[in-house]
């Protein structure tokens, strides 16, 4: 509904200085503060002069819009029919009547010409009032209405008090902006310092895993050479070759045996990792079912078990489809586990089991027992390489901290990775989640120069992670692209522009947050949308950074696509 207030006519100079007192009254009335007060009459000003430009004599017209959301306070000239057609030129061209018709635009929100029903011409200006200010009709309307006290020169000078006023705010906000601008350019500056000092500590951290990597692997040989012949030698003994041996002698050969076959797992578990670390271990994919790999596993473990107080049990596979990946590696994985959860359990049960997600095509193979359990402050311990927990059972069971970290190492060459649930007291769950089908991402990247959806990088070291989310994009208007390492994704960066970058923070946020800060401190980046995905406490940093938006973790049932439409303008698009 509209409510008009008041109404005037503009036939000369003087009036356009009568229209702009009023539009002053009015947005005073109305609650606007001093700047947009000053708006407001600086645009009816110019929307007046440049109707009496056109010709025409015109009328001036103030209301209240309340149909609008939020209402608004319109001005409105209109213009008998002969003015509309130099209006609309005068519009286009250069003249002084077109820029203050430009002014007039920038300073409201509407500035429209229009055609009336009666063939006159009208120029709208509109303005949303101030929220939380009551529209009291009645006290506009006696504020219109007053004679105006001041003569044309003392409007003038008001006027120009005013403009001497608005200058100075400018100024003062050009200078605190020139300062911002030095403080962002320092702290630029040292991001990027920051940056090249990560890449070398970065580069000096992978020189000196290279030469673990190597070390590793010269003394795993070194090592084989005088075990074997330990071996060998201790089974001529207790073959009885060379001579019988007394009781006490061959309970001496057998330690010594024993010793040597421990030592060569070892060895041949650090060998393993360092084949891992150093590329040089291959994946030979190939279809099996999991049922077959049970069978085998239940033949080879069974005789691990320590009698009757623990129960291997595998669990049926009936109705999993075939995988398609490394059998002999997947076999090691859960021997290890296996292996690790009989050391640990005293009575009860060791479960394997396997189950499978069909929307993510991911295979989970998990390995559940009755035994101690281990704290939450100490689950991550038991990957890291030669980790071990201190508890009661220590003493009696062997292990160097290699076989989990091992594990986990096999899973993520395998495109996966690992995780544990545990409970002091009530047992362990270790689970492997692979892509069931080896390489179908790889598979995948060779149609992606066929697809023309835009694409969306996404920076995460967890490959579980990568995998949700590209699970999350599989149906969407987007084409998902991976990348483990913040390295790899400054790689993608130089050679692509991504319409948006999904950048998992965890488990590495300092990292995270610095490269965060030199994407948005470099040309080339700086107009990315970039959406954080971490946990609740990361969301204040990330915004601070420049996240175009955040996610907590983890991202599903649907939530991405929409973000990504929201921070790329793609679903306004479509």
């Amino acid at each position: 509904m509209t409510q008009p207030l008041y109404s005037m006519r503009i036939d000369h100079e003087r009036d356009i200085v009568a229209v702009r007192v009023k539009a002053r009254d009015a947005s005073a009335a109305l609650g606007f503060s001093p700047q947009d007060q000053t708006r407001i009459s600086t645009s009816v000003l110019e929307a007046a002069r440049t109707v009496l430009i056109a010709g025409q004599a015109a009328r001036a017209e103030f209301l209240v819009d309340n149909a609008a959301r939020p209402p608004r306070f319109v001005v409105r000239f209109l213009a008998g029919g002969g003015a509309g057609q130099r209006l609309r030129a005068m519009r286009h061209d250069d003249s002084q009547a077109a820029l203050g018709l430009l002014a007039a635009q920038r300073l409201m929100d509407q500035c429209a010409i229009a055609d009336e029903a009666d063939g006159d011409t009208s120029i709208s200006l509109a303005k949303a009032l101030p929220d939380g200010v009551p529209c009291d009709a009645q006290a506009v309307k006696n504020a219109l209405e007053r004679q105006p006290s001041e003569d044309t020169a003392a409007e003038l000078q008001r006027q120009n008090r005013e403009l001497i006023a608005a200058l100075a705010d400018l100024r003062e906000r050009q200078e605190e902006l020139t300062r911002l601008t030095r403080e962002l350019e320092d702290t630029n500056r040292g991001v990027v310092a920051l940056y090249a000092e990560l890449d070398a500590r970065a580069d000096h951290l992978r020189r000196a895993d290279e030469s673990k990597s190597r070390f590793l692997s010269n003394m795993s040989h070194e090592f084989r050479t005088p075990l074997s012949s330990i071996r060998a030698l201790s089974k001529l003994l207790l073959e009885r070759i060379d001579g019988d041996l007394t009781e006490e002698q061959e309970k001496q050969v057998r330690f010594i045996r024993k010793a040597a076959e421990d030592l060569s797992e070892t060895v041949d578990d650090l060998l393993d990792l360092a084949k891992i670390e150093a590329g040089k271990i291959e994946v030979r994919p190939a279809e099996f079912e999991v049922d077959t790999l049970f069978s085998a596993l239940r033949g080879m473990l069974r005789p691990l078990s320590p009698g009757g107080a623990v129960e291997l049990v595998f669990e049926s596979c009936e109705g999993l489809p075939p995988i398609h990946t490394d059998e002999a590696k997947v076999a090691q994985v859960l021997r290890n586990f296996v292996s690790n959860a009989l050391k640990f359990t005293e009575r009860g049960e060791v479960r394997v089991a396997a189950s499978y997600d069909d929307a993510r095509r991911l295979i989970t193979f998990s390995v559940s027992d009755t035994g101690i359990g281990i704290a939450p402050e100490h689950q991550q311990v038991v990957f890291e390489e030669f980790g071990q927990v201190e508890n009661r059972l220590q003493q009696y069971v062997k292990g160097t901290g290699l076989g989990l970290p091992l594990c986990r190492k096999l899973c993520k060459l395998l495109g996966g990775d690992v995780s544990l649930a545990s409970e002091p007291g009530r047992g362990s769950t270790f689970s492997a989640t692979i892509p069931a089908h080896y390489g179908a991402d790889v598979d995948a990247a060779h149609h992606a120069a066929s697809d023309t959806r835009p694409a969306v990088l996404i920076v995460a070291s967890n490959p579980i992670e990568r995998l949700d989310c590209e699970a999350a994009l599989r149906a969407s208007p987007y084409r998902p692209m991976s990348a483990a390492t913040l390295d790899e994704a400054s790689r993608l960066l130089a050679r692509t522009q991504p319409a948006a970058l999904l950048l998992a923070v965890r488990p590495a946020p300092s990292e995270a947050w610095i490269w965060l800060a030199a994407l948005r401190a470099q040309a080339a980046t700086r107009s990315i949308p970039i959406v954080v995905l971490g946990e609740d406490e990361d969301r204040n940093e990330a915004r601070a950074l420049g996240a175009t938006a955040f996610v907590e973790k983890p991202a599903g049932g649907g939530e991405l696509p929409g973000v990504l439409d929201a921070v790329t303008g793609e679903g306004r698009a479509s």
